[in-house]
């Protein structure tokens, strides 16, 4: 599609409300998975630390007890 001016452009033919709504609503939409995403992966991260540290004290405690 060729437009004549930036503001044809912007008016896309008498569709710019349905155009840029489509537009805005992906770009939100993404970026709202963005944020869930790395959220998540955030709280997957401290969760697999919390289970690494809990280890690391169990086989301490072992290790203890080994010596008595």
């Amino acid at each position: 599609m060729h437009f004549e001016s930036l503001s044809d452009f912007f008016a896309m033919g008498g569709y710019a409300g349905y155009v840029w709504s489509a537009f805005g609503i992906t770009f939100l939409s993404m970026l709202i998975v963005l944020y869930v995403s790395v959220k998540r992966g955030e709280a997957l991260l401290k969760e697999v630390q919390a289970k690494v540290d809990r280890q690391a004290r169990i086989e301490a405690a072992k290790n203890l007890e080994n010596t008595l």
